[in-house]
């Protein structure tokens, strides 16, 4: 089964603290992945920045609505235990417990009360927020990702709108912002070329050029298939190379793709996506906006020796 929203886990999460004993939080996810029988593949899901499982943000938001209305208490840092009012709500045997059935809590109203105002907005007992299914961590997260696909769309379609010759320089100031080829002149010279629409040259993968990279680009609209691989593998076996690197602003065969995973030497295949990507992650064509620091509450600050 697909991994339950945030609020589809509180009742669960209330019924597993049902034994009065108290609880870490890597025990809650453990015990709840076994009564959800969630698949291996289930917990593994991610966060689109990557850095936290959603069934972890999930387990751990549904704790914190739970805590605020008073139904768990947390005596100790790292821990937690149902309270007297969640036996209570247990003994009426309830089908869900979610946002709306917390409201009934002064505590857990006062607690939306004060989210709603840091967010200057309305407070609402009846709003979007009751039904939301995603956590405020997934929410902005979401948010950003939208942004970054944007973004994306925005540049490959300015890269393929250029010149060869902006293609050759962005290439290259890619190369250099992600640590190859040395300068932005050691990788233009490197990679300079008169040819078709793309570039060819020989970079190097660090500062002191011990060892080097055949690179090609080709600023194409059609799929690149396993015969344009070829021709480029043929090329390193000329120059004794072991890596190379191929460049496209289209995308890559099914065949071409399968193949570079059969031979040697090692050859990375970046299409268009790739590329825009690479490029707003290392800063190239790209500007900062905005920057938003996300603050936790620092536990430690307040435990006494």
């Amino acid at each position: 089964m697909a991994v339950p929203d945030f609020q589809s886990l509180m009742l669960p999460l209330l019924k597993f603290s049902a034994d009065g004993e108290e609880h870490t939080m890597q025990e809650a996810r453990e015990g709840l992945a076994k009564i959800m029988e969630l698949s291996q593949e289930d917990l593994e899901e991610r966060l689109p920045s990557g850095r936290q499982s959603t069934f972890a943000n999930r387990v751990a938001w549904a704790k914190v609505y739970l805590t605020q209305a008073g139904v768990l208490e947390s005596p100790k840092r790292g821990k937690f235990h149902i309270s007297d009012r969640g036996r209570k709500i247990l003994s009426e045997n309830p089908d869900r417990i979610d946002i709306k059935f917390l409201q009934r809590f002064e505590e857990f109203q006062a607690f939306r009360q004060a989210s709603s105002k840091n967010r200057t907005e309305k407070v609402t007992h009846t709003g979007e927020d009751e039904t939301a299914t995603t956590t405020p961590e997934e929410t902005l997260e979401q948010a950003y990702q939208q942004l970054r696909d944007e973004t994306a769309n925005e540049l490959l379609h300015l890269v393929k709108d250029n010149t060869p010759e902006f293609f050759e320089k962005l290439v290259v100031h890619l190369i250099v912002s992600m640590g190859y080829g040395g300068s932005v002149n050691e990788a233009g010279r490197a990679t300079r070329k008169t040819a078709d629409e793309g570039i060819d040259g020989v970079i190097k993968e660090d500062r002191l050029g011990l060892e080097t990279i055949y690179l090609q680009a080709k600023r194409w609209e059609a799929a690149v298939g396993r015969p344009e691989i070829q021709k480029f593998v043929g090329a390193l076996h000329g120059q004794r190379a072991k890596k190379g690197v191929f460049i496209t602003t289209s995308r890559f065969s099914k065949e071409a793709l399968d193949y570079v995973g059969q031979i040697d030497p090692k050859v990375v295949l970046i299409d268009g996506a790739d590329l825009v990507q690479l490029m707003i992650d290392h800063g190239v064509g790209v500007s900062t906006a905005t920057i938003y620091e996300v603050r936790k509450v620092d536990t430690d600050f307040f435990i006494e020796d």
